[in-house]
């Protein structure tokens, strides 16, 4: 099969297309036909050898795919070959065929299309896992969310929404904070130009908000522990700004302020039951119109550098889609 071929650590300039087994599935597992694949800040990591995963090379890259079953391993029963899925993969997603335990597969709407269940699994399971069991975000509160125009960011807001929060949404220029707008958000906020702490405790009467939701890392982080509100929920979702924050204990204590990790990827493996239940929320909202995942750059697999610069400059909306 084709696929894009990690055979030593660096950036995407490494990578090469070639050919590689097709894999088989093991008990438990299924092989899927990648019809499209999400390009995660995650992938810029493991090849570089900066992710928890280490694969052994050479190796593909790609943690999210969409598109039909094609084979099933011994002790599969709920699932079968041609049935429409998302999966999300240790790594192997860029490439034709992808192996995948049948935990982390789950049917997809008729109405949905592969580049956006792609693009769904990663940022909308996030956004739901941060904001529903961890902050349990309630209607009525305020919630602020970094890099409203990314992936995780841009679900986040739509999930706020969904759950009948007041949704302020921080991007760095005035284009990414109109794709906020576009997907439900209340506020916006330029961080660029204008003090993030300032508008926070503007646009919530001082108090602070309730939740924020930070990706990003960084100065933004910094600003969000001192525009958070008492008894405010400080969501770490990511680094995307390249600073890792040190976070001032005393702040949190001052303040009774909960400042919570948020590593969806590891409820696969401790608590995978959970997230059977999270998709049926998640595609029920789908159904209903209350999520409208974005995807901004679908570009085929020849392309892969192009979808790397993307998410290296931070240049993407939305999510990118490879397609084989």
């Amino acid at each position: 099969m084709r696929a894009l071929l990690c055979s030593e650590f660096g950036g995407p300039e490494r990578l090469s297309l070639g050919e590689a087994a097709s894999p088989r599935p093991d008990a438990g597992e299924v092989v899927v036909r990648v019809r499209a694949a999400g390009v995660n800040f995650a992938d810029t990591l493991i090849i570089q050898g900066k992710y928890q995963e280490k694969p052994a090379f050479p190796f593909s890259p790609g943690l999210e795919v969409a598109g039909e079953i094609e084979e099933v391993g011994e002790d599969v029963t709920d699932l079968k070959p041609g049935d429409r899925v998302l999966a999300v993969v240790d790594y192997g997603g860029f490439a034709e065929l992808a192996r995948a335990r049948a935990s982390d597969v789950h049917r997809i709407p008729e109405e949905m299309d592969f580049a956006t269940a792609a693009g769904f699994p990663i940022v909308y399971g996030t956004a739901h896992a941060a904001l529903c069991w961890h902050a349990r975000l309630e209607a009525g509160e305020s919630l602020v969310v970094h890099g409203a125009a990314g992936g995780v960011g841009l679900a986040s807001v739509e999930v706020g929404k969904a759950l009948g929060a007041t949704v302020i949404a921080t991007a760095g220029g005035q284009d990414k904070l109109a794709v906020a707008a576009r997907h439900g958000a209340d506020a916006l906020i330029d961080y660029r130009e204008e003090d993030l702490r300032e508008r926070i405790k503007a646009l919530t009467d001082g108090r602070g908000a309730d939740v924020i939701l930070d990706p990003v890392g960084g100065e933004v982080f910094e600003a969000s522990l001192r525009a958070i509100a008492w008894s405010g929920r400080l969501l770490v979702i990511g680094f995307a700004g390249g600073k890792v924050p040190q976070i001032p204990a005393n702040i949190l204590l001052v303040k009774n302020v909960a400042a919570m990790g948020v590593y969806w990827g590891s409820y696969r493996r401790k608590a995978p039951e959970r997230l059977k239940e999270e998709f049926a929320q998640l595609f029920a909202w789908y159904r209903e119109g209350k999520l409208k995942p974005f995807v901004s750059n679908r570009l085929p697999l020849d392309d892969y550098a192009e979808a790397y610069r993307l998410l290296i400059e931070r240049k993407a909306t939305g999510k990118v889609v490879l397609e084989p």
